[in-house]
């Protein structure tokens, strides 16, 4: 089968396209063909070793300290099911399935997962590439604003970044949790965000968000676009500042503001679970909310694919096409 591969840390240029050995499943494993897959910031983050300040070592211990562990990257993917192991129960042959790789290994024609992963059958009315661009991002959005957060209906919600892969899923899943949204972006991502359902819009480039008289009780940064000195000036008295990309300023003002009281720091890092992704499922099925998809790339142009992440400026998820099935009717790769 062909697979996305990189043997060493670099620029894009790192990634070739190979032919290697298709998995096979084990006795709890399905065997997915993989139609779409796609990139996001974890995957340039790996193969460039680019961890953000005292998470370098840590990453890079986990990703391989003198070359990649896993020679081929990529978490997300959607596809059909053509193999199962002898104790599977949830899925059959033939299945369409939507899932998150903690293993790595989408960038591929075909991977091997347990049934017990994060992978749900994927709604019939949501494409292949719409499914691979939804487990990153949701399941992070999903994460920070439920289960860390905790927001509850009524919330007054800011969100930075929110044209970003994590950002246009965050808008969305705030206000399904009945919060009232406030998304900042640039000006040319006005009208995208007010599409995913943003109450309000502030443009970053005409206005900071301490500028108006408007409190809230949570900030989600999506890209380290603020910090918590800025973020305190916007928040209620009991406000939340939560950064998705944090360092030891935030570890220590979380220890800190949780002990003093008042406006306060939450960090966390996001988990992903079956739970999550048939929320998620259910979500996009009803069409109560969609992915966002930024581009389109063939595997043979992952590198582009990467480049595109890369540079911070993409809306929403880069989908990478392995089949196909993974396109809408009349859009080219």
């Amino acid at each position: 089968m062909k697979a996305a591969w990189y043997d060493r840390y670099g620029t894009a240029d790192v990634l070739e396209i190979r032919e290697v050995p298709r998995p096979e499943p084990k006795d709890d494993e399905i065997l997915v063909q993989v139609f779409a897959t796609s990139v996001n910031t974890a995957d340039w983050r790996f193969r460039a070793s680019k961890f953000p300040g005292i998470f370098w070592l840590a990453g890079r211990a986990m990703a391989g300290l003198f070359a990649p562990k896993k020679n081929v990257l990529g978490s997300e993917f959607a596809g059909r099911v053509v193999a199962r192991g002898k104790n599977v129960t949830r899925f059959k042959g033939g299945d369409e399935v939507l899932g998150f790789s903690m293993g790595l290994g989408a960038n591929a024609e075909y991977i091997a997962v347990s049934e017990n992963s994060p992978v749900v059958k994927k709604p019939a009315s949501v494409g292949y590439d719409e499914a691979a661009a939804t487990p990153f991002g949701g399941q992070s959005a999903l994460a920070f604003l439920r289960d860390f957060a905790q927001v509850q209906p009524g919330w007054k919600v800011l969100i930075a970044g929110a044209s970003g892969g994590l950002g246009v899923w965050a808008v969305q899943l705030a206000r399904q949790l009945g919060a009232e949204v406030t998304a900042v972006t640039s000006t040319r991502n006005v009208d995208l965000v007010r599409s995913l359902g943003a109450d309000h819009v502030i443009d970053y480039t005409q206005a900071d968000i301490a500028a108006s008289d408007e409190r809230y009780d949570l900030i989600l940064d999506t890209a380290g676009t603020t910090d918590f000195a800025q973020a305190k000036r916007a928040l209620k008295p009991n406000g939340i500042f939560l950064p998705v990309e944090f360092g030891g300023r935030e570890i220590w003002q979380a220890l800190w503001s949780k002990l003093a009281g008042g406006k306060r720091v939450i960090i966390g890092v996001s988990s992903d679970s079956t739970e999550m992704l048939d929320y998620l499922a259910g979500l996009l099925e009803s069409g109560e909310i969609r992915a966002v998809i930024d581009s389109h790339y063939p595997l043979e142009r992952i590198a582009d694919a990467h480049r595109r992440v890369e540079s911070r400026h993409k809306r929403g998820s880069v989908v990478v096409t392995v089949a196909p099935q993974a396109l809408p009717v009349g859009r080219a790769a």
